[in-house]
């Protein structure tokens, strides 16, 4: 059971105050029957109408957001921005970045409360690609692309496998597109330290089928289309 003024907030018909207002002035129908009580207690078989239409629940919300440059990827922290700060008024609930980027990363990253989505894109075993925008300390050269994606050394202090197999574009002397399947902490900063240069700018662009808004400024978000929801659970169901 939920109060029928969070119901549609988490529908998205409006924030608190704007829904109370629609139900005052008798906009909101539940299985038929105006109602004009905002703490009246609803549950998903009921049906529930705004000027006559129906409005479904969403059980799960999918967001695209641009991470600007000094948030943290994390829920809360005491000192520091989160990019969970930007979602305090979505009407959603339990919604968690899906995957981390660097506090001085931009660039695409999918928030939503699909557990089992987030599983799938984050899972070793599933190498998702994800293409970053990455720009460079010095010139890349053949070689260096040759190697990165054939696959380097990144340990340090611990052995590790080498990288999988990634794919580089080069776009300018001093910028690459780098796509990788795999996960692991700075990686791609650390992969082209591998290759002797340095990281002096990251972003990420795509991450599996889903491709970053260009429309989108940093520290903006959207719901995902219908199109770019379908394919990313098409490209989920694919996987399983």
């Amino acid at each position: 059971m939920i109060r029928l003024d969070k119901y549609l907030c988490e529908v998205n018909i409006g924030t608190r105050s704007e829904v109370k207002e629609l139900i005052r002035k008798g906009r909101i129908t539940v299985n038929g029957d105006v109602c004009k009580s905002p703490d009246r207690k609803i549950n998903e078989s009921e049906t529930v109408c705004l000027d006559g239409q129906t409005v479904s629940y969403a059980v799960f919300h999918y967001l695209m957001f641009h991470k600007p440059a000094g948030v943290l990827t994390a829920a809360r922290d005491k000192k520091q921005p989160t990019v969970m700060d930007y979602f305090r008024d979505y009407p959603g609930r339990d919604l968690n970045p899906v995957g981390r980027l660097d506090k001085d990363t931009t660039g695409l990253l999918l928030i939503t409360n699909d557990g089992a989505l987030s599983h799938m894109l984050l899972s070793p075993k599933k190498h998702v690609p994800k293409t970053y925008e990455v720009h460079l300390r010095d010139p890349i050269d053949p070689d260096a692309c040759k190697k990165l994606e054939e696959g380097v050394d990144i340990s340090e202090a611990e052995p590790e496998p080498v990288t999988a197999p990634a794919k580089v574009t080069v776009i300018e002397d001093r910028l690459i597109h780098l796509t990788i399947t795999e996960g692991r902490f700075h990686q791609v900063k650390r992969m082209l330290c591998a290759v002797g240069n340095e990281v002096t700018g990251l972003k990420r662009l795509s991450m599996g089928s889903l491709i970053l808004d260009e429309a989108l400024q940093e520290g903006e978000y959207r719901p995902l289309t219908g199109e770019e929801e379908a394919l990313l659970l098409t490209y989920r169901n694919s996987q399983q």
